[in-house]
């Protein structure tokens, strides 16, 4: 189960890199609606690992609000506001801001290297959970900050708390209820960014 979990891992990252380096919008609703799937998987896979029914309950509930109900909601947004592509770039471009990811991916390794020493970095699955998620959060990080539209920013901060998430999962027992709570807070902000993105876009 943990090379499922580690092949879980990578496709989000995968994910992930398509996120920053895509201008469709469309094609970014489908992508982070795709990664969130996965994280779905990786939390049913944990379950399986672990038996904890607190992964169980994060998988349901990550399938349904962040598979479905907000990338459905988003789509909605997009179609309405008539926006397609999001082309301008604030300071990376897709191919700048790949080579930043990655090099904050080998920061991050060392980083925690150095914070768990005795972990076996490279065959310890939790370990490597760990790292893959503060990479997404500093990568969801990088779409927030390099993108113009308002549409694209919110996918950032989303792609962001699914790293906020995986961390969770393989470094501390995220409890049900904190969850529940986060779905809730990104619901609102979709909600309240539906008024400014028609402002804004």
């Amino acid at each position: 189960i943990q090379g499922v979990i580690k092949i879980l891992l990578v496709c989000v990252i995968i994910t992930a890199a398509y996120i920053i380096s895509t201008r469709n919008l469309i094609s970014l609703v489908s992508m982070y609606s795709l990664q969130s799937v996965t994280l779905a998987c990786l939390a049913l896979a944990l379950y399986a690992h672990d038996q904890a029914p607190v992964l169980l309950a994060i998988a349901v509930i990550t399938f349904l609000s962040k598979a479905l109900i907000i990338p459905y909601f988003i789509a909605t947004i997009q179609e309405k506001i008539r926006i397609k592509r999001d082309i301008e770039f604030h300071f990376l471009s897709p191919t700048s801001s790949l080579v930043l990811s990655m090099a904050l991916m080998l920061v991050v390794y060392m980083a925690l290297t150095r914070i768990l020493p005795a972990t076996p970095s490279h065959e310890n699955f939790v370990f490597f959970g760990a790292v893959i998620g503060l990479s997404l959060m500093l990568m969801g990080m990088m779409v927030m900050l390099s993108r113009k539209r308002a549409l694209t920013k919110v996918l950032g901060f989303l792609s962001m708390e699914n790293g906020v998430l995986i961390f969770g999962m393989f470094v501390t027992e995220l409890p049900f209820i904190i969850e529940f709570l986060i779905v809730i807070d990104l619901i609102i902000l979709v909600l309240l960014t539906t008024i400014l993105t028609v402002g804004i876009d």
